[in-house]
């Protein structure tokens, strides 16, 4: 085998080239030739299981084969691949198609902004409007949030090290407590924390002696992703809706990784049965291509003329790549497959977790699933809970690697690893991803 044509020959021309902020080719140290389904190949010809997929982009896998086929026929057929906000038929089936899968109080109420193809602008985007819609200037956002790298979205964001060096981040945004069973802000745990969250929420925003001004928004995701998989209560959701709602504040959620089938719904909100104002999607709603759209309830539509843009905004074929996926992963028994598959990896995590002594929480929804390391030797906190630990973690994701598992860490120290696996994946890809997750778990156990 020539050198151009080995991992490291590949690995060290990005090192020289590429900016010090690349992150997972630090974990990963391979060159990607080809993929396909929930596989990819290096150019060594190694196989992987890829449990990243994009950061939970590729809802139905690599190279989709309706979704290739249909962009294929644009390609070869002169459509126009890129239209700032100018209409055309891909578009406005796209958009309908969005609307008819929305829950109908919002659906038929709702307008669609065309962002420039990433989450970040989604959340850009949303904050301006309702800032724009309401003439007030706070937001509030939760601990251990994420949405997106640019200034605003990093000021709303939970973890510290990503924002601790840049100044003169978006002003006026306050963080909340999130409830958080196994690390407790409040340090009780179970239903009172639940509980606690959801008064603090309502008295705080309720209280003329807060120091925190009406705000113009509240940005939440219903299941934290980069945060550590933290699903958000059914009661926490429903409370910060009603007072929200009675408070006449726009509430945002951040569906852009929880969203699109992920969590065995569509949107993950809709376990809660509540109506959000604003609704933030990108990833996998442009079926591997980029995309980003708020959608937000009509009475907030106070823009003017170009009050928010973005070049790529008409991206054509994302907008015909994910039709598709809308209309696959909305169907009844693809969900009911979703849930069915992250029950079965849930159930395995579980007793798993009770033969080895790293394992301190598994959690999540549908295939959207975080496992918790922790530091088995240290002593307990006031709620019982052992410290996380990212080394454990990292140990875990590295062995899997080096087995043929790509999966991704995140939450508190990077202690969370998480499951962002094709939600289309085969029972038997499934299968061999768990047995090289469990022998790695299982190997580095011993070793504590």
């Amino acid at each position: 085998m020539s050198e151009k044509g080995t991992n490291q020959y590949y690995i060290t021309r990005q090192d020289s080239t590429e900016s010090n902020a690349r992150s997972y080719p630090r974990k990963f140290p391979f060159a990607i030739a080809k993929a396909k389904g929930s596989w990819v190949e290096d150019v060594e010809g190694n196989k992987y299981l890829d449990f990243l997929c994009g950061a939970g982009t590729l809802a139905l896998g690599h190279n989709d084969d309706e979704v290739n086929q249909a962009m294929v026929e644009m390609l070869t057929n002169n459509a126009p691949l890129h239209t700032l906000d100018l209409t055309t038929p891909v578009k406005d089936t796209f958009v309908h198609t969005l609307l008819s899968l929305l829950p109908p109080e919002l659906g038929q109420n709702a307008k669609i902004q065309f962002c420039s193809p990433s989450g970040t602008d989604a959340t850009d985007a949303a904050i301006k409007l309702c800032k724009t819609a309401t003439g007030r200037s706070s937001v509030i956002s939760f601990a251990g949030g994420y949405h997106g790298m640019g200034q605003g979205p990093l000021a709303c964001m939970g973890n510290l090290n990503a924002k601790s060096r840049i100044t003169g981040l978006m002003p006026d945004v306050h963080s909340f407590p999130f409830p958080y069973s196994y690390r407790c802000p409040f340090g009780l745990g179970g239903e009172a924390g639940v509980k606690a969250a959801c008064n603090f929420f309502e008295r705080t925003l309720k209280d003329p002696e807060s120091g925190i001004t009406k705000p113009a928004c509240v940005i939440i995701e219903p299941i934290q992703g980069e945060g550590g998989v933290i699903p958000a209560p059914v009661e926490f959701l429903q409370t910060v809706r009603r007072v929200t709602k009675e408070l006449d504040i726009p509430m945002i959620v951040d569906e852009i990784q929880c969203g699109m089938g992920r969590s065995g719904k569509l949107f993950a909100f809709e376990y809660a049965d509540i109506i959000p104002d604003v609704v933030l999607i990108s990833k996998a709603i442009g079926g591997s291509q980029p995309l980003a759209v708020v959608v937000y309830n009509k009475n907030l539509d106070k823009w003017t003329a170009g009050a928010h843009a973005g070049t790529f905004r008409g991206n054509q074929l994302a907008m015909k790549a994910g039709t598709i996926v809308l209309n696959r992963v909305s169907h009844k028994e693809f969900l009911d497959d979703v849930v069915r598959k992250g029950d079965l990896i849930r159930t395995k995590l579980e007793e798993l977790k009770q033969k080895v002594s790293i394992i301190g929480d598994v959690r999540g929804k549908g295939l959207m699933i975080g496992t918790e390391f922790v530091n088995p030797k240290a002593e307990k906190d006031c709620i019982g809970s052992l410290p996380s630990s990212g080394e454990i973690a990292a140990q875990v994701q590295k062995l899997c690697f080096e087995n043929g598992l790509i999966v991704e860490k995140g939450g508190r120290f990077g202690s969370v690893m998480r499951c962002l696996c094709a939600l289309n994946i085969s029972d038997e890809d499934l299968n061999k991803a768990w047995k090289i997750f469990e022998n790695a778990v299982i190997t580095v156990d011993k070793q504590i």
